[in-house]
């Protein structure tokens, strides 16, 4: 009994020192939680997973894209981005990742971030040919402009938005006007979403601009429109982005990388588990897109809809994370 109760307490002795040594590998993780909707709960599924799961004390810090990866290349701080836009400043993000100061992790948003003209899925599936933009310039009479009827619209953010330049420019490139069509102006965000939520209410025909991971195509299910064409990169930066060029051609829309980065100090701190997990961590915008709607119907913070996404999607989060950190994670819940 007396080597029993020995060999009992030395194995406990070894799982408190198991734990301590990996809490200590971890340690203190600053986790930037930038100021969107998809950011915020990605923030906290990093905060509860790395917590819960790995024994690090993890903290939220206030972050926005371009300071945010600016501060980590410059000053070591925060440790974590988990939605980096690295498109956004591509020579800052390089120059950490070459100075050794960052490190790339898994790409968050596995299928990239989505910017485009869309239209709703019941359009596309009583009128399967219509597929890229040409096909949907052919058709006025199935997205009537609200204004006068006997042409169509295509409906465009507000002034100010990179997407609203985009969108204007892809109107003249696709000779919108001569197919019979007017660009209209939503005046807002929430203008933008009310034609939206008006037109799918009502099931009536609507096509223009948003983007992906959003609350609203969590809600109303959209379909992407094709561009027809293969992307060309040098005449997307000569004119398609370019609000006072003349000449816009024909282009596909490129998908912005969403990275997650992480200082080269943290990296070589924590080690295999918790930058396996790192690695490994990748969502869709499909999945993104139905959180962030929960999160929209019942006014949840970014704590409550990680919690929600752990407590749903255990079948995709499982393979995040090594099996003894998902039982602490259940655990927890």
């Amino acid at each position: 009994m007396k080597h029993l109760l020995a060999s009992t307490c030395l194995a406990v002795g070894m799982l408190a020192f198991g734990g301590a040594a990996s809490a200590a590998e971890c340690g203190d993780v600053t986790i930037a939680n930038m100021n969107w909707q998809s950011a915020e709960v990605l923030a906290n599924v990093d905060k509860l997973i790395l917590t819960e799961g790995y024994g690090c004390n993890a903290d939220l810090i206030v972050g926005d894209t371009v300071p945010t990866i600016t501060s980590m290349t410059e000053k070591g701080e925060p440790d974590i981005a988990p939605e980096g836009w690295v498109d956004l400043l591509p020579d800052v993000v390089n120059r950490g990742i070459e100075e050794g100061k960052l490190v790339g992790a898994a790409v968050a948003l596995s299928d990239g971030a989505v910017q485009g003209w869309w239209m709703p899925k019941y359009i596309a599936d009583a009128h399967p040919d219509i597929k890229t933009i040409d096909d949907v310039l052919k058709h006025p009479e199935l997205f009537p402009d609200p204004e006068d009827s006997s042409k169509g619209a295509i409906y465009n953010g507000p002034q100010g938005w990179g997407g609203t330049v985009v969108t204007a420019q892809f109107f003249k490139a696709y000779d919108g006007e001569k197919a019979g069509f007017t660009l209209v102006d939503t005046g807002s965000a929430a203008g933008l979403d009310g034609s939206i939520a008006k037109a799918y209410e009502r099931k009536q025909g609507w096509v223009g601009y948003y983007w992906a991971p959003t609350a609203l195509l969590g809600k109303y299910e959209m379909v992407k429109v094709e561009h027809g064409v293969p992307l060309d990169m040098a005449e997307w930066k000569r004119c398609n982005t370019v609000a006072d060029c003349a000449d816009p051609k024909k282009n596909d829309w490129p998908k912005d990388k969403v990275q997650t980065l992480v200082t080269k100090e943290f990296a070589d701190r924590a080690g295999g588990p918790v930058m396996d997990y790192l690695n490994t961590r990748a969502w869709t915008n499909d999945t993104v897109n139905k959180l962030m709607a929960w999160m929209t119907d019942n006014q949840a913070s970014g704590e409550e809809g990680a919690k929600h996404f752990l407590s749903e999607n255990e079948d995709l989060w499982t393979k995040w994370v090594s099996p003894e950190a998902a039982e602490k994670i259940k655990a927890a819940l």
